[in-house]
């Protein structure tokens, strides 16, 4: 991820990067003139992070991320808004270990950069021929290649059927254990081509076709990252962090994501977690207050604008009184 362009950045952008919910997730975090000390867990491009710092000129933003590119690109926003962000090269599942204080506001975006996809060398894309990377952490961790050759045939269903959702599953991981030794797992065509070859192609009702390859992408890019261990691991952490009356954002991107979001909110707010969640309400602590009870999603400008917006949903929480 390149250094942020100020210009674009001011307007959620940076070099081809695009901030999506950023007017509505800046508009929940500190409207009633809210202001103060805010957790940004996924600086990302830094379109967030520099509008929550816009916002007021008291502001002051604590951010993560794990890709060493993204503190290079922070270098912009710490020169123009010096001394009030604090950027650690770290991912946001540690955020236990790290001092904060009592938070304003937190937000989460969940969604990867459009550098991570528009990168070739990073490895996330089937678009560009490149090894098999997908690491958000370039500089530790197993490579999505080192993954495929050496997780057992559990870890393997599990990355392309529950994270992918790959309704072909059986022949995606029959498929990566017979080409383990071979050329095929080394770089992103060859393992789209092999995906392709067992998989065909697939369309949706009223939308371009699918490439063959995307659910098995975004399987073994979620196991290689840990993706959904770390929101379940941070999201407690910083929602006791907040001060009383402080709101917690967080914008998803496919539905795994949400349903962990979903579930948490609801059990800050004292409510069912899910459909077979029977306990009595006299069992359950009220912590919060979910401000939308349906995710706000983009309007259809800001999809036009930048399509990879189409999947976001966005949820909000404000901290109560313990009830």
């Amino acid at each position: 991820m390149p250094s942020a362009n100020p210009d674009k950045a001011a307007k959620g952008s940076s070099a081809g990067h695009s901030s999506v919910l950023l007017n509505e997730a800046v508009r929940f975090l500190t409207e009633g003139e809210r202001s103060g000390c805010f957790l940004d867990a996924t600086f990302g491009g830094g379109g967030h992070c520099r509008a929550l710092l816009e916002a007021h000129a008291a502001n002051r933003v604590i951010a993560f991320d794990c890709d060493p590119e993204a503190i290079e690109r922070s270098a912009a926003l710490q020169q123009a808004y010096e001394g009030r962000l604090t950027l650690h090269h770290r991912n946001f599942d540690e955020l236990a270990e790290v001092e904060t204080g009592p938070l304003d506001g937190a937000l989460f975006d969940l969604g990867l950069s459009s550098y991570h996809f528009d990168t070739p060398e990073r490895g996330f894309s089937f678009r560009f021929a490149a090894p098999l990377d997908m690491r958000l952490n370039t500089e530790e961790g197993m490579t999505a290649r080192e993954f495929l050759e050496t997780a057992d045939h559990e870890a393997l269903v599990t990355a392309i059927r529950n994270y992918g959702e790959e309704t072909r599953w059986r022949a995606v991981v029959d498929a990566i254990e017979n080409a383990r030794g071979t050329e095929r797992l080394s770089d992103t065509l060859q393992f789209a081509s092999l995906i392709e070859s067992v998989v065909g192609q697939r369309r949706v009702q009223g939308r371009a076709p699918i490439h063959p390859a995307t659910r098995s992408f975004q399987g073994i890019r979620i196991a290689v990252n840990r993706e959904l261990e770390v929101i379940e691991t941070a999201l407690p952490v910083a929602f006791e962090r907040l001060k009383t009356g402080a709101r917690l954002v967080v914008i998803s991107f496919h539905s795994l994501e949400d349903r962990i979001v979903k579930r948490f909110f609801r059990r800050m707010a004292g409510r069912p977690e899910h459909g077979r969640d029977n306990r009595p309400q006299q069992d359950r602590v009220v912590r919060g207050r979910e401000l939308i009870r349906k995710p706000l999603r983009p309007s259809e400008s800001e999809i036009a604008a930048n399509p990879r917006a189409r999947s976001a949903c966005m949820r909000v929480i404000e901290k109560g009184e313990l009830s």
